[in-house]
């Protein structure tokens, strides 16, 4: 007689090696469904987590605001104002020119920043130096990378009458030093840059370096007075470096109709390699606000008055030319 198939009880079910789902129930009770790859079965297998979206790169993003940009100036989608100043213009191609000398080149270092209001009219008033007006500009970008305000620099007629130099002038937002323009544009909340010592400054020889020269008459303190805009004194220290002027030639200016003509240890003898500036260290101080609202407009009127007020002005930033190139290591440093 045959043997008889002897059938386990187990037979058909799943076995001991079989791994279990590891989720549960809706009523928090194990699963006991096949689990898959993951450790979970279809039902309680977990969503794929989607990859997080790639943020654009710094080209991708330099080139999309370049395209914004020139859609803007096709589309005449821009605003000019009564001045010729362009902020579209000026902030994406005009300053990010100047900002590799700003970073890398002098390294500039801004003090005193709080001292700029954040909003409403303020007249900075400067040293002036480096035979070409590069701390001018300096301190434009600065005020604008410090604070996101543009600072309206007065500027004589020299930079007006050259042709490209002209239009550039106007449309990154500086005017003619006269106290029409100026008195508008306190009047209406900008920020103006003034630098009192003009060509005396910017002009003189290396040998007068961070010698304050005379602050003319005293016109950028008149006009405080009258639209009631605070005086900040700012000091900048590096710019008399970068173009030691070791020597004016004079006749050469008249016959050019320059204010002067600088001969430097480079310039003219390496030609244009000459009027590549030295990489001196700047500091860029903005000292305590000098306020004149608690004065009336009629006090403009006082010459003893103007001339103490220019005074304390002048004083201020000589003081602080002094403390920044005693904290300074080096020319270059």
């Amino acid at each position: 007689m045959a043997e008889a198939e002897v059938i386990r009880i187990d037979h058909g079910r799943r076995g001991a090696d079989t791994k279990l789902c590891l989720g549960r129930t809706a009523d928090g009770r194990p699963c006991r469904n096949r689990a898959g790859a993951s450790g979970f079965c279809r039902r309680h297998e977990p969503a794929a987590e989607q990859p997080a979206a790639q943020s654009p790169s710094r080209f991708e993003a330099d080139l999309e605001r370049a395209l914004a940009f020139l859609r803007r100036r096709v589309t005449g989608a821009y605003t000019v104002d009564d001045f010729g100043f362009d902020a579209d213009l000026t902030e994406n191609v005009l300053l990010p020119i100047l900002r590799p000398l700003f970073d890398r080149w002098w390294r500039v270092e801004q003090r005193g920043l709080d001292n700029i209001p954040a909003e409403g009219p303020a007249l900075l008033v400067s040293n002036h130096s480096g035979t070409l007006p590069w701390d001018a500009l300096m301190m434009k970008l600065a005020v604008f990378e410090g604070t996101g305000r543009h600072c309206r620099l007065l500027a004589a007629d020299l930079p007006f009458r050259l042709p490209v130099v002209g239009e550039i002038t106007r449309k990154s937002g500086n005017t003619l030093a006269c106290a029409e323009d100026s008195t508008r544009l306190l009047d209406a909340g900008e920020i103006v840059g003034v630098f009192p010592e003009g060509y005396k400054g910017i002009g003189k020889p290396f040998r007068e370096r961070y010698k304050l020269q005379r602050f003319g008459r005293g016109g950028f303190v008149e006009v405080a007075l009258r639209t009631g805009a605070p005086m900040i004194p700012v000091s900048i220290v590096g710019a008399e470096e970068i173009y030691p002027m070791i020597y004016n030639l004079k006749p050469l200016a008249r016959l050019l109709g320059f204010p002067y003509f600088p001969v430097t240890p480079t310039f003219p003898a390496l030609g244009l390699l000459g009027a590549v500036p030295l990489p001196s260290k700047w500091i860029i101080e903005y000292g305590e606000p000098i306020h004149t609202s608690a004065f009336t407009p009629d006090a403009a009127l006082d010459p003893m008055f103007v001339f103490n007020l220019t005074d304390q002005v002048r004083e201020s930033i000589q003081q602080s030319l002094y403390k920044n190139l005693m904290s300074r290591r080096s020319v270059f440093f």
